[in-house]
């Protein structure tokens, strides 16, 4: 945050600029964005294949900030590729020729405190009190499925209480709101759900857990496969990762698995393939969405055998994998988006480096969470205290104008 308040106040008070928060425009190129503003081609010139690669990450309606000068002439912009890089256009006011750089987001991330009492629904309620739909759709699905639970018969003066943690920047979100623990007190009787690091949520009994059941394999994901039979990693997933021969950071939102040229490549899960062709430095390229705001992406293949509009099974083949594109050798970059973001493959699916197979039939057992106890207590103090709650405000102003003297 810091280092982008010092960037606006130089250029600001240069050419008395500001800031304005704008969305990037459905279906445009990187190449069409800087041609907007009579940038030269010639910067991308300088820039490797792997950050060119990159640039295909920016995602239509992605929310990002331009400094701009009173004859609307672009000084800097800040581009977000996932949640902690982000693509850098900078003006030199000496010279006049732009830099494009790849550099880490500033952001704040903190934990919240919410205590409301249900006056209609709970969703309805963080809606009205803290102006954030998105953490109201997070906190319903926490309790789905609970059988002990009926949401028709919620008594209006009913708890709910909860942790969540949220990176922000400018005073906005940026990502998902992360919910820690929550519990909802209904008809004088306390439910919990807790979430650990990887996204998976449990109760104050325990997790429940699927096992062997004698020699079979079971598979202990709910509802998506890999797309490769046999895994081998080459490149995992990172947010930021440490060049160490470039000594930059750099991003890589997806998981590379390497193969042998022809291998097949199946659909993670049912769903509608949206994209099937070319890519740029993706090369060969099918996307499919699965419902719920999941999207996958099979990049590089040598072929592609599904076409865009058909409507694919779990563990159909679409593709074979391939080397087209930026691609340095056979491998398949595969990539998984949740409403429109990159997110880590690997807390969606078990990563299983052996063959394996699903079967319907398996039994499960409920194993006790260290410091379960602690975090129960947590929340029972949380309801007691009465914190004042933090609104989020989605009519914020959204541009800073430096004013002068």
């Amino acid at each position: 945050m810091k280092s982008l308040i010092i960037a606006i106040l130089v250029f600001s008070s240069l050419y008395g600029a500001r800031v304005v928060e704008t969305n990037w425009k459905k279906g445009e190129l990187f190449t069409q964005y800087i041609q907007r503003y009579n940038i030269p081609n010639t910067l991308l010139d300088g820039i490797s294949q792997s950050d060119k690669t990159l640039l295909l990450e920016i995602q239509s309606g992605d929310t990002f900030f331009e400094l701009k000068d009173s004859n609307n002439t672009l000084l800097q912009a800040l581009i977000p590729i996932g949640d902690e890089m982000q693509v850098q256009i900078t003006k030199n006011y000496k010279t006049g020729k732009y830099k494009f750089d790849i550099i880490p987001t500033i952001f704040i991330e903190a934990e919240y405190k919410v205590v409301l009492p249900i006056s209609k629904s709970p969703s309805q309620d963080i809606n009205r009190e803290l102006k954030y739909a998105s953490l109201a759709l997070y906190y319903g699905k926490l309790f789905k499925n609970r059988k002990e639970i009926n949401f028709k018969k919620l008594q209006k003066g009913d708890i709910m209480a909860f942790f969540y943690t949220q990176k922000s920047r400018l005073g906005k979100p940026i990502s998902d709101p992360m919910i820690t623990s929550a519990m909802l007190e209904t008809n004088g009787k306390k439910h919990f759900v807790f979430v650990n690091e990887n996204g998976e949520k449990f109760s104050d009994s325990g997790k429940v857990i699927r096992y062997k059941v004698g020699s079979k394999k079971i598979a202990i994901y709910d509802r998506l496969r890999m797309p490769l039979r046999h895994i081998r990693i080459t490149s995992p997933f990172t947010y930021k990762r440490y060049h160490p021969i470039l000594h930059r950071y750099r991003p890589h939102l997806g998981i590379d698995f390497g193969a042998r040229r022809g291998t097949p490549i199946m659909s993670i899960s049912d769903g509608k393939v949206i994209y099937s062709g070319r890519m740029g430095g993706y090369g060969n390229v099918i996307k499919i969405s699965h419902g719920g705001g999941f999207v996958s992406l099979y990049a590089h293949q040598s072929r592609l055998k599904a076409r865009r509009g058909k409507h694919v099974k779990k563990g159909e083949v679409i593709g074979y994998v391939g080397s087209t594109g930026r691609s340095t050798g056979p491998h398949l970059h595969f990539g998984l988006y949740k409403n429109g973001r990159a997110v880590n493959p690997a807390k969606y699916i078990k990563i299983a480096t052996k063959r394996y197979r699903e079967i319907d039939i398996y039994k499960t057992k409920i194993i006790k969470i260290k410091g379960i106890e602690k975090y129960k207590n947590r929340l029972l103090a949380l309801v007691k205290d009465k914190p004042k709650i933090h609104q989020w405000n989605p009519n914020a102003k959204n541009y800073y104008e430096y004013k002068g003297n």
